[in-house]
C-alpha cells in the first residue's frame, strides 16, 4: 500500500513537471484556433505573438488578418507547418517561446486599457489607459478633406483623431514605407489615404489591420517589406493622411504602370498619377 502511494505521488509529480517543462499548463484550450475565431484563446494567441514581436496590432480577442499573418510568420520562423491556424504543435511552440500573464491581460482588457507592446516591457509600462476615443475598429472618415494641406509635422502620437490608435499609425507607417519609400512625400501621403479610404468603403474590411493584411492587397505584405523599420517621413505621411489630407482624391487602388502585371488594375477608373503610382477608383 505504501509503495502504491509513493508511486502515485511520483507519477503526479512527474506529470506536473512535464507540463511545466512543455509550457502546456494553463495555456490555451484544446481547440484549433483559426481566422474568424474570438475569445480567450485568441487573446492569449495575440498576447504571445505580440510578446515574440510577430504581432503588432491590438489585443482584442478577434482573429483577423493581422493575427493570421503574424501567426504565419511565427510558424515560418520556427519551422512549423505554415497554415495560419494554431493547432497543438504551434501552441506548444508559442508557450515555449513566450510568456503570458493571463490575470494581468484580462484585468487590463476589462478596464479598457490598450496594449501597445506586451512583451519585453515591465508590466506597468505595457498598457496605456484608454480614454474616450475607440482605439481600433471602424474608422469612417466622411469628413476628410481632399484639398487639405500638409501639417508640417505638427501632429503627434499623443493627439490622434478619433478612431485611431498608436498601433494603427505604426502599422500604417510600416505599410507606407514598404510600399512607397522611394516616392515623393505627397505620394506617400496618397498611399496612406488609400488605406484609410478602404477602411471607409463597405467593400473592404473596416479596420486598418485587416485592410493592410487582406490577402493580395499590398505587395509589401507579400514580399515581407511590411516588416522593415519605417522612417520619420513615412510616419509623418500617415499622420497627415489620418488628419484629413487626401492627395489621392478618394482613390481605393494604386499601381506602378512599369511593374503592374494585373490586367484588371488597368480597368479601374484612373484619378491621377503621383510619382510612379497611378491612383484609381
Amino acid at each position: 500500500m505504501k509503495k502504491r502511494l509513493i508511486r502515485g505521488s511520483f507519477g503526479a509529480f512527474l506529470a506536473a513537471f512535464l507540463l511545466f517543462q512543455t509550457g502546456a499548463a494553463d495555456a490555451f484550450s484544446e481547440r484549433v484556433i483559426m481566422r474568424g475565431d474570438t475569445g480567450d484563446d485568441v487573446i492569449e494567441l495575440q498576447a504571445r505573438l505580440q510578446y515574440t514581436s510577430f504581432y503588432k496590432g491590438k489585443i482584442d480577442g478577434s482573429f483577423g488578418y493581422g493575427t493570421y499573418w503574424a501567426l504565419r510568420n511565427f510558424q515560418s520562423q520556427f519551422g512549423l507547418p505554415i497554415d495560419g491556424t494554431a493547432g497543438s504543435l504551434t501552441k506548444r511552440k508559442l508557450t515555449q517561446a513566450s510568456q503570458y500573464n493571463r490575470d494581468f491581460v484580462m484585468k487590463n482588457l476589462r478596464e479598457g486599457n490598450t496594449f501597445t507592446y506586451y512583451g519585453g516591457v515591465p508590466l506597468d509600462q505595457q498598457v496605456k489607459k484608454n480614454t474616450q476615443r475607440p482605439t481600433t475598429g471602424s474608422t469612417k472618415n466622411s469628413g476628410r478633406s481632399k484639398s487639405a494641406q500638409p501639417s508640417g509635422g505638427k501632429y503627434t502620437m499623443d493627439n490622434l483623431p478619433q478612431g485611431y490608435s498608436k498601433s494603427d499609425v505604426n502599422l500604417m507607417a510600416n505599410a507606407v514605407y514598404g510600399e512607397s519609400r522611394g516616392e515623393p512625400y505627397i505620394g506617400q501621403v496618397a498611399v496612406s489615404s488609400v488605406i484609410i479610404n478602404r477602411v471607409a468603403d463597405p467593400r473592404f474590411p473596416n479596420n486598418i489591420s485587416d485592410v493592410i493584411f487582406q490577402p493580395g492587397a499590398f505587395t509589401a505584405v507579400a514580399d515581407g517589406q511590411i516588416w522593415l523599420t519605417p522612417n520619420d517621413t513615412a510616419k509623418k505621411a500617415v499622420m497627415d493622411a489620418i488628419n484629413g489630407w487626401d492627395p489621392s482624391n478618394g482613390a481605393l487602388y494604386y499601381f506602378n504602370p512599369e511593374t503592374a502585371t494585373s490586367a484588371w488594375i488597368w480597368s479601374r477608373p484612373q484619378i491621377g498619377k503621383i510619382g510612379k503610382h497611378i491612383f484609381c477608383k
